[in-house]
C-alpha cells in the first residue's frame, strides 16, 4: 500500500465506519419503496446520521478544524484555515430509489486549497482517494485519466439542463462525486455540469488533478451553483470547444 498522511487515514476510517449504517439503511429502502409513503424520510434521517458520524470521527482527532457539510452548512471550529468538507450521500436521489450508486464524499481544504479528497462507493466497495503530489488511487491501485484524443470514441458524465442536446456521448448518473472519480480512473474522458455545490465536488477535484486530468479554475470561496468541466488532458481542448460552440 502506498503511504498516506494521518489526514487520510483518518477520512478512510470515518468513511468505512459511516458505511456500515448506510449499507443497512440502502438494505431497509428496497422495503420502503412499495410503501404509500415512500422513503423520503428514511434518507433524510440517514443523511444526518451519516453526517454525524463522519463529523464525529473526524473531529476525534482534529478537533480543532472547521467543517462544511450538505446537512449542517459551515460550522466554525478554532482553525479555519483547515476544513473537512462532508457530503455524507452524493446521490441521495439513486439512495431514495433503491439504486445503488451513491457515495460518502470527503476532502480537505487547507488555505484555499483542497488537498486530500476521498469518494468512497460503500456499494462497490470502492475507494478513491487523492493527496496533492501524492496521485491517485482507487483500493490502493494507481490510477490515470484516459488517454483517448479521438472525441467521437469518449463518453462524458453530465447532469442538468445547461448541455442538455451537447453533440456527445453522455451519461447521467446522479453522483457527480463518482462522476469525477470515474473521469480520474479512465471510466469516463470527461464530466461538465452546472448548479453545483462545493461538498459535491470538492474531493473530485483533487483526485482529478492528481490523476493528470484538466480541471476549469473553482473559487473555493464560492459554495454552491458551481461549474465544474472536467476531462483527461489528452480532450480538454475538444471538450471545450464542443461545449463552447454548443
Amino acid at each position: 500500500m502506498n503511504s498516506i498522511s494521518p489526514n487520510l487515514n483518518i477520512m478512510i476510517k470515518a468513511s468505512e465506519k459511516a458505511s456500515k449504517l448506510l449499507i443497512r439503511d440502502f438494505g431497509e429502502i428496497e422495503n420502503l419503496q412499495v410503501s404509500v409513503k415512500g422513503p423520503s424520510d428514511f434518507v433524510t434521517n440517514a443523511d444526518t446520521k451519516v453526517e454525524k458520524i463522519l463529523i464525529n470521527e473526524l473531529l476525534k482527532s482534529k478537533k480543532n478544524y472547521s467543517i462544511l457539510s450538505e446537512e449542517s452548512g459551515l460550522i466554525k471550529n478554532k482553525d479555519e484555515k483547515n476544513i473537512w468538507i462532508i457530503d455524507p450521500i452524493d446521490g441521495t436521489s439513486n439512495f431514495l430509489h433503491g439504486v445503488p450508486h451513491f457515495a460518502i464524499s470527503i476532502a480537505l481544504q487547507s488555505h484555499d486549497e483542497i488537498v486530500c479528497g476521498l469518494i468512497f462507493d460503500p456499494i462497490k466497495n470502492e475507494t478513491f482517494y487523492a493527496e496533492k503530489n501524492n496521485g491517485s488511487f482507487l483500493n490502493n491501485k494507481r490510477i490515470k485519466v484516459s488517454r483517448k484524443n479521438e472525441i467521437s470514441r469518449c463518453l462524458f458524465a453530465t447532469n442538468g439542463k445547461k448541455f442538455k442536446n451537447v453533440n456527445l456521448s453522455t451519461r447521467k448518473t446522479g453522483s457527480a462525486s463518482l462522476d469525477m472519480a470515474y473521469v480520474a480512473s479512465g471510466r469516463y474522458d470527461g464530466f461538465f455540469q452546472e448548479n453545483l455545490n462545493l461538498w459535491d465536488v470538492a474531493a473530485g477535484i483533487v483526485l482529478v488533478k492528481e490523476a493528470g486530468g484538466i480541471i476549469n479554475s473553482i473559487n473555493l470561496k464560492k459554495i454552491k451553483n458551481l461549474e465544474i468541466l472536467v476531462s483527461s488532458s489528452s480532450i480538454n481542448e475538444k471538450m471545450l470547444k464542443k461545449l463552447n460552440n454548443f
